[in-house]
């Protein structure tokens, strides 16, 4: 946890800073204790997911080829991506989790951005190569060389369904736990996979029954799902690269918690941003004009403390105490 305290002798008007009160060692070992655990459970999930994505990949491929349908094979391809995209996690929650060092001394958090920026860009074009194909056998208006697909895609569908329901929500169980972006990211595309498998079902039913261009129909609908799966992935993870503040109702927790010390006899400022899957607060608070810098400090330190304890996303926090008014 890194912390700047910056209080003013009232006397001067000078502005001190001072250190980090706690050692380096319980720093460093809290650093690490949530590091391992930040990786040990993605690569858990990871490599579950990686196991499943190749297996069902493979089965609805062979069911598209088999039972003729474009909208299995399409649905076979958005599979197969998942598991590029899973290696595109392990690779950016590894880098992420890097300690700090000199060269980047706020920690590498903004790498798992990049990660979930990765995997945006490729469920989009993923999802472009999908809708081109099937607008393209939409508009051809030659039906008649559209083949009706069998039954095994009808099952391959129902099983895509299913399988790809349960990983998104075992995926975003622990994704909310190490509060892991691009974890959620991959959650997500495990739910724009499911749902792309019922668009594929409604249109294999559609084909069976006599209409084959609902084939095309769904894989259409399928390019659809995938490109808001991929939108929303994007506006979050560039939300955390940019410095977006805090929720409302977190900054708020902040604010009654700073004011909840009674030595705080206001706050001039309190401002946070997102770093990454962490939390950086500036806070500038008002204590009694008549305080020592030594009374000061103590009080901004207990600050810190506080915000610390009950948030533990909180990184960095920086507190300026003001003289009140």
């Amino acid at each position: 946890m890194v912390k700047n305290i910056v209080t003013e002798d009232t006397k001067t008007g000078n502005k001190v800073s001072s250190g980090d009160t706690k050692t380096g060692n319980e720093v460093t070992e809290d650093t690490m204790t949530a590091g391992n655990e930040f990786k040990k459970v993605a690569n858990k999930v990871a490599l579950i997911t990686i196991i499943q994505n190749v297996l069902l990949s493979v089965f609805k491929l062979l069911a598209g080829i088999f039972a003729h349908s474009n909208a299995m094979i399409s649905d076979a391809i958005h599979s197969a991506s998942d598991v590029f995209s899973t290696i595109v996690v392990i690779i950016g929650v590894k880098l992420a989790s890097k300690d700090s060092d000199k060269e980047h001394p706020y920690g590498h958090e903004r790498l798992e951005c990049v990660a979930a920026n990765i995997l945006a860009m490729v469920l989009l074009f993923t999802g472009l190569e999908i809708g081109s194909k099937a607008i393209k056998d939409i508009f051809s208006g030659n039906y008649s060389n559209l083949k009706a697909p069998g039954v095994l895609a009808l099952i391959a569908a129902i099983v895509s369904i299913v399988v790809k329901e349960i990983m998104y929500w075992y995926t975003r169980h622990y994704a909310k736990k190490i509060d892991s972006s691009a974890l959620m990211a991959d959650a997500w595309h495990h739910r724009s996979d499911a749902l792309s498998s019922i668009g594929a079902l409604i249109g294999i039913s559609g084909a069976m029954l006599g209409y084959p261009v609902m084939d095309a129909v769904a894989s259409l609908v399928i390019f659809v799902f995938i490109a808001k799966a991929a939108y929303d992935i994007f506006k979050d993870a560039m939300d955390k690269m940019v410095d977006h503040s805090c929720d409302t109702e977190t900054e708020k927790e902040i604010y009654d918690l700073v004011l909840d010390n009674k030595e705080v006899l206001g706050i001039d400022l309190l401002q946070t941003r997102i770093f990454g899957n962490k939390i950086y607060v500036d806070v500038e608070i008002q204590v009694d004009g008549s305080y020592t810098l030594q009374k000061a400090h103590e009080i901004a330190e207990e600050v810190h403390k506080s915000i610390e304890h009950n948030f533990h996303k909180v990184k960095h926090v920086m507190v300026h105490v003001n003289p009140a008014k």
